[in-house]
C-alpha cells in the first residue's frame, strides 16, 4: 500500500470495539517515535505521553464515576456505567499531553497544534502496525480534578486519549467531506 493509500485508508475504530492485543513495549516505542515526527516550530517538543493500561484503565473509570457523581449528583446509572467503562476496552491508551512553553516566541496555539499533529501521527502509526485506534477527549480531558489525578501540571492539558488495540469488528467508513467548495484560490 502506498503512503497516500494508507492515509486514505485510516479510519477510527470506536473505542468500545477495541480489544487485546495491544502493542508490545517494543511496538509502542515504535509508535511513539513515529508520532513525534511532526512539525514543531522552535523545536520545543511541547507535549508528553502518559500510558494508561492494565488495571489502571479500570481505576481511571472509578475516578470518572466518582467525579461525575460530584458534578452531577443525579447522574443516571447508565451514565455512571458509561464512565466506568470509558477506558476499559482498549488495552492501551496513550494520553497526549500538551505542555506549551509560556512566553516563548512560538505562540501557544502553534505548540498545541504540534501536539494535535502528534495525536494524528500516533493514529497513523498504529494503523501502519495493524492496530485499530481512536482519538478521544470527552469531558474528562478538560476536568481539572481528573487531569490533576492524572498528574498534569497547571499549564498542561490533555490533547487526546489515543485508544489502541485490536478490533472486535471492522469499523465502517464514514462519509468524508468533498473537496468541491472547500478550496479557493486567493487572488490579491
Amino acid at each position: 500500500m502506498s503512503s497516500l493509500e494508507a492515509l486514505n485508508a485510516r479510519i477510527s475504530t470506536p473505542s468500545r470495539m477495541l480489544r487485546p492485543p495491544g502493542p508490545t513495549d517494543a511496538q509502542l516505542a515504535l509508535l511513539l517515535e513515529a508520532a513525534m515526527h511532526v512539525p514543531d516550530h522552535g523545536r520545543l517538543a511541547p507535549w508528553r505521553f502518559l500510558q494508561i493500561s492494565g488495571e489502571s484503565r479500570l481505576a481511571l473509570g472509578e475516578i470518572l464515576v466518582a467525579r461525575l457523581r460530584e458534578r452531577e449528583p443525579d447522574a443516571s446509572a447508565a451514565a455512571l456505567e458509561k464512565e466506568r467503562l470509558r477506558f476499559a476496552c482498549a488495552p492501551c491508551i496513550i494520553t497526549v499531553i500538551g505542555q506549551p512553553v509560556r512566553g516563548h516566541k512560538v505562540p501557544a496555539v502553534e505548540q498545541l497544534l504540534s501536539g494535535g499533529a502528534v495525536c494524528l501521527s500516533l493514529l497513523h502509526a498504529a494503523h501502519a502496525l495493524g492496530f485499530a485506534a481512536q482519538w478521544l477527549t470527552s469531558w474528562a480531558a478538560y476536568d481539572p480534578v481528573v487531569t490533576a489525578r492524572l498528574g498534569l501540571g497547571r499549564d498542561e492539558q490533555v490533547l487526546g486519549f489515543i485508544h489502541i488495540g485490536g478490533s472486535a469488528a471492522a469499523a465502517s467508513e464514514r462519509p468524508r467531506p468533498e473537496l468541491a467548495g472547500r478550496l479557493r484560490q486567493w487572488i490579491p
